[in-house]
């Protein structure tokens, strides 16, 4: 359908007003031209004007090419704006005119002003045609464009006109005016940028227009190449590949977490912080000072932010975890959810044992109840290397700045990063003394300092939040049954199932009940500080069965020193490992590969086993004995086995327990052990350590060596 003019008939008057392109403004200008182009001439294009006033009425071909573009131009768009707005609901419409920007709700406003313009003037007495001249003129705008605003608001209700005055042009689709790539150069061009190291653009761009135009791989501009990946790859897809998957979990917004209906104390979170300060911590037992940095485990109140317990320790561990709550228990009282770090300091079985979503270490189901299982405390985890998801994240970072850069401690901080040390590292370490009483110090400032912004604070501290809240709070506090479950440890253990001992650390502990629980599994709750103080003894669902008392004091005497064994024993093997490595330059496989090739050819015929006895520890004597039977490749066989001896004797003393016993009744008592523990029965925890430390000395391999090639009648010699 061919588009004309919504007016094809216009008087002179009509055109002067009408600000068309290259149509004069004035009459005497417009009648020049008239004259000049002679239109009264043209035959079907100029009639006589009806009505008062007569003169002529021109169509709209006459006018020129401009004036006659722009009256196209705009009949088509009034006629897509019309169509559109009568296809649009009022919901529609301010849909569209809410995402349009303030320039085009400003040129929806000028017409919609017009429109009442108009409509007030009608109102005061003019025709509808005088009101619409009158108002061109005042608002400086063409008499057909205020006939085409009333056309787009046709049959639409006065409050609902705004948005339906709003050009329509947004709508249209646009026909994509941008260049296009080859899908093999664009593939490689993201093949190379979306990788991690962040190649420089401009790099990947110069590699991939080499290898192109050398293979006749259509190429674009950099410009151009640039904005196409931008436009089909997302800002986020190019951080994930580039920056990898926590940067791109950086640009997900927060959770905003509401802890207006919350109250005090219940919930808390917990999480340890080391502090990057040098402190010295007295030595245990005579041992000599060791200077680290220390460790500190927090409980935040969630509701008002306030530490509310703490704890300092030489490493992260869930012995200061367990003090922590007991503290948190004692002074303020049982809290209705915890949310904790998934690490091994707090996803113990001590503290949180039997809890369903717990993933370290094994979960059974007859597990030991830890002490927040135990008091019917909801545990919740957190996301592991995600600081935003623990709240006392925050309260850290504020300690960083004021804690460890104390004046207090001048000399003693170490930096937050090895690249970050002050020129006076390592020049001083502060006494644990002193760095307590510091510590105690800015923690309560941080708790009362004023000014908080939080949507609980509004500007008090964190303390008057929690205080007043913490008044009219339901709060649970515990027993003085309840205070034995963290005051003491825990540990799950198996009652004797003939004696009704129950072994623990080395220790040997009994009482009279506990032959109602022959080879059950207890729970074991002990005083950290004291072993020897006795065991108090749990069933699996909680009941208290009673105190077992200390019968054999031989092993440890409190839970740190076992720790501090646990740990040097951990080094110690290590740095055997580590020598172990450095000393073995082949790998089991190169040196497979190398023997395969030097390996003497089968013999003809197998040399038959043959019994030499022999008296260990001397060559004359094994000589003396074995010269009936010997053979030289019996003989090549005993020196070697003779040499190995001597040489492991040379370069590894045996302990001293071990020199002033025979080897052989020694290995005897460790044949017995190994059959007992065969055959499922029990052996103290003190012949365990014997066993295992005899059987990694080289006298234990010689002697199973001998047994071997000999039989076990070489050990009744």
């Amino acid at each position: 359908m061919s588009v004309t003019p919504q007016k094809e008939w216009w008087s002179a008057a009509d055109l002067a007003a009408s600000g068309l392109p290259d149509i004069p403004t004035t009459k005497r200008g417009l009648t020049k031209m008239i004259d000049r182009q002679n239109w009264v001439a043209q035959p079907g294009l100029v009639r006589r004007r009806s009505g008062r006033g007569g003169g002529f009425e021109y169509h709209w071909s006459l006018l020129p090419q401009r004036a006659q573009q722009h009256l196209l131009l705009v009949a088509t768009s009034d006629q897509t704006e019309k169509a559109e707005a009568e296809q649009m609901s009022a919901a529609e419409a301010w849909t569209y005119y809410d995402k349009l920007a303030d320039k085009a709700k400003a040129k929806a406003t000028s017409r919609l002003k017009a429109i009442q313009l108009v409509e007030a003037l009608e109102r005061g007495g003019l025709t509808k045609d005088q009101a619409v001249r009158n108002a061109s003129k005042q608002l400086h705008c063409g008499v057909r464009s205020i006939w085409n605003w009333f056309d787009m608001i046709a049959g639409i209700a006065p409050s609902d006109r705004l948005p339906y005055l709003a050009d329509r042009h947004k709508l249209a689709k646009r026909q994509s005016r941008a260049a296009e790539i080859d899908p093999t150069f664009g593939e490689m061009i993201k093949a190379d940028y979306l990788r991690l190291g962040e190649p420089d653009f401009t790099a990947c761009y110069d590699r991939i227009v080499r290898h192109c135009e050398a293979n006749g791989i259509p190429v674009a501009s950099k410009s151009a190449t640039r904005r196409w990946l931008d436009r089909t790859v997302s800002k986020v897809t190019q951080v994930l590949a580039r920056k990898g998957v926590d940067a791109a979990k950086a640009m997900f917004p927060p959770q905003e977490r509401d802890k207006t209906a919350m109250h005090a104390l219940e919930a808390v979170n917990a999480d340890f912080h080391t502090f990057d300060v040098f402190v010295r911590f007295p030595g245990a037992n005579g041992e000599p000072d060791t200077i680290q940095r220390p460790h500190m485990v927090a409980i935040q109140d969630i509701y008002s932010a306030r530490v509310l317990a703490w704890r300092i320790d030489t490493t992260s561990n869930g012995h200061a975890v367990q003090l922590a709550f007991g503290d948190l228990f004692r002074e303020y009282g049982i809290p209705y959810h915890v949310l904790l770090d998934n690490g091994r300091e707090f996803a113990n079985k001590a503290l949180t044992g039997g809890a369903p979503t717990r993933f370290r270490f094994k979960v059974k189901e007859d597990d030991i109840p830890g002490l927040l299982t135990a008091l019917d405390v909801v545990l919740h985890w957190a996301t592991p290397y995600h600081g935003q998801a623990k709240p006392i994240e925050r309260a850290f970072r504020d300690m960083c700045g004021r804690i460890a850069k104390h004046p207090a401690f001048h000399g003693a901080y170490t930096g937050n990063s090895p690249t970050a040390k002050p020129e006076d590292y390592g020049s001083r370490a502060v006494p644990l003394e002193e760095f307590l009483a510091v510590l105690a110090d800015e923690i309560q400032a941080h708790n009362t300092r004023t000014g908080r912004r939080s949507e609980v604070a509004m500007g008090r501290s964190f303390a008057d939040v929690f205080d007043e809240s913490y008044a009219t709070a339901p709060i649970r506090k515990a027993t003085k049954e309840q205070e034995r479950l963290w005051l003491m440890g825990v540990e799950g253990l198996t009652v004797n199932r003939r004696t009704g001992t129950v072994k623990f650390q080395g220790n040997t502990f009994w009482a009279p009940f506990l032959h109602e629980h022959l080879g059950k599994k207890i729970a074991a709750r002990f005083d950290y500080n004291d072993f020897f103080d006795g065991l108090h003894i749990y069933a699996l669902n909680g009941e208290y069965l009673g105190h077992a008392e200390c019968r054999e004091k031989v092993g440890f005497f409190d839970a740190d020193e076992a720790r501090i064994h646990a740990r040097a024993r951990k080094d110690w093997l290590n740095a055997e490992k580590a020598a172990l490595k450095a000393h073995k330059t082949l790998t089991n496989a190169e040196l497979a590969k190398g023997l395969s090739t030097s390996l003497p050819p089968e013999p003809a015929a197998k040399l038959e086993a043959k019994v030499v006895k022999m008296v260990p520890n001397t060559a004359k004597k094994f000589r003396t004995v074995a010269a009936e039977q010997s053979t030289p490749e019996i003989d090549k066989k005993r020196d070697e086995i003779v040499a190995d001896l001597a040489s492991h004797r040379a370069t590894k003393p045996k302990s001293r327990r071990i020199e002033e016993v025979d080897n052989r009744e020694l290995y005897r008592r460790a044949l017995e052990l190994e059959r007992k523990l065969e055959a499922g029965d029990d052996i103290t925890s003190e012949q365990k350590r014997w066993l295992h430390s005899y059987q990694d000395t080289s006298d234990y391999r010689s002697m199973q060596l001998m047994v071997k090639n000999f039989g076990e009648a070489y050990l009744a010699k």
